[in-house]
């Protein structure tokens, strides 16, 4: 993709979205969404995305774990990051509006709320894969923690390539982000080992 500025549509077309953060977006639109709404999705699913490899590396670290506990220990991290995120929306809605979200503003939230669980889905499957002995534990726990790490990889990657940043800014922000990322993947790991 170019880094010329997007053209406008013709009045009167419709434009389908393209991957998965642009469906994400027009879904989000659809339920009543804006930009903020958009925010609050892609930050509850790098949430979720972290705490979901720093379980997966902490599982893998410990040579004695077995695919339930594994299993277990992923969706029930990533539900407790995701309703931990969904609470402190609920609180901030209220706050802010001085009501309870309800109609779109609700759907919206829980729109966020499906997006970081969703994070669970392929690693969990490939563990139970695992607890139902159809591949090793280990070949199902480093794939997972790939999986969380490309998917880390790719959030960033467009997030820095549809900035306004020039060529070098973006590697140097990119950098940055990665680092931040090393930084928090270590402290999670070590939490959640502790």
């Amino acid at each position: 993709m170019s880094d010329e500025p997007d053209q406008v549509e013709p009045e009167g077309a419709t434009r389908r979205p393209r991957g998965r953060s642009a469906r994400a977006r027009a879904h989000l639109e659809e339920q009543g969404g804006t930009a903020e709404a958009y925010v609050m999705y892609f930050k509850e699913r790098v949430y979720a995305t972290f705490t979901g490899l720093a379980i997966v590396l902490v599982v893998a670290a410990n040579g004695h774990a077995d695919p339930e506990h594994a299993l277990f220990a992923l969706v029930l991290g990533v539900l407790g990051i995701t309703a931990a995120g969904f609470v402190s929306d609920v609180i901030s809605h209220l706050a802010v509006h001085q009501t309870f979200p309800v109609g779109s503003d609700l759907r919206v939230l829980l729109s966020v709320a499906g997006g970081a669980l969703s994070t669970v889905i392929t690693p969990g499957i490939l563990i139970l894969l695992a607890w139902l002995d159809v591949i090793p534990l280990d070949a199902a726990l480093r794939a997972s923690w790939i999986i969380y790490v490309v998917t880390l990889g790719v959030i960033g990657w467009a997030a820095v390539r549809r900035s306004r940043l020039t060529g070098p800014q973006r590697l140097l922000v990119l950098g940055l982000l990665i680092a931040l990322g090393f930084a928090v993947v270590g402290l999670q790991t070590l939490a959640h080992s502790i």
